[in-house]
């Protein structure tokens, strides 16, 4: 259900979750300003995936005709992400890094993803963050869209 969460200074740091085993953000944060990179890190970054009701083939291809979006399948490859976490790892800038991956049958407005990015300065933030939620979606991950 989620991914072990890396922190660039310390290796790993635990995760708090919530009841339904989604990790709080909050809580993300304040933990990594507790970590002895923290003094590097002048922005933090987060994206929050979420299962639309809009096929993807209608706002990435502008195909009008698509039916909405009842739900997902949604699962992922577990050592593919972590590479992918490794690898964004030694990019300029980075000190650290969460990230976890729902899986299963997801109903529109559940959360599919929740990646962090901590770095010195937000163009490495948002070149970090594109690079690895990119490599999560197009290499590690299996989105099936429900229509009915």
């Amino acid at each position: 259900m989620e991914y072990q969460n890396r922190d660039c200074s310390t290796n790993t740091i635990p995760q708090t979750q919530t009841a339904a085993g989604k990790p709080s953000v909050d809580q993300w944060l304040e933990e990594i300003k507790k970590t002895p990179a923290a003094d590097q890190i002048g922005m933090m970054l987060i994206h929050n995936g979420i299962v639309r009701a809009t096929a993807r083939r209608q706002v990435r291809e502008g195909d009008m005709s698509a039916d909405p979006v009842k739900g997902m399948m949604f699962s992922y490859d577990e050592e593919k992400v972590a590479q992918a976490v490794r690898e964004a790892e030694q990019l300029d800038g980075i000190y650290a890094i969460r990230v976890w991956l729902n899986r299963g049958h997801l109903q529109v407005g559940d959360d599919i993803m929740l990646v962090l990015i901590g770095a010195d300065i937000r163009p490495h933030a948002v070149d970090a963050l594109n690079t690895l939620v990119g490599r999560i979606k197009s290499e590690c991950v299996t989105e099936q869209e429900i229509y009915s």
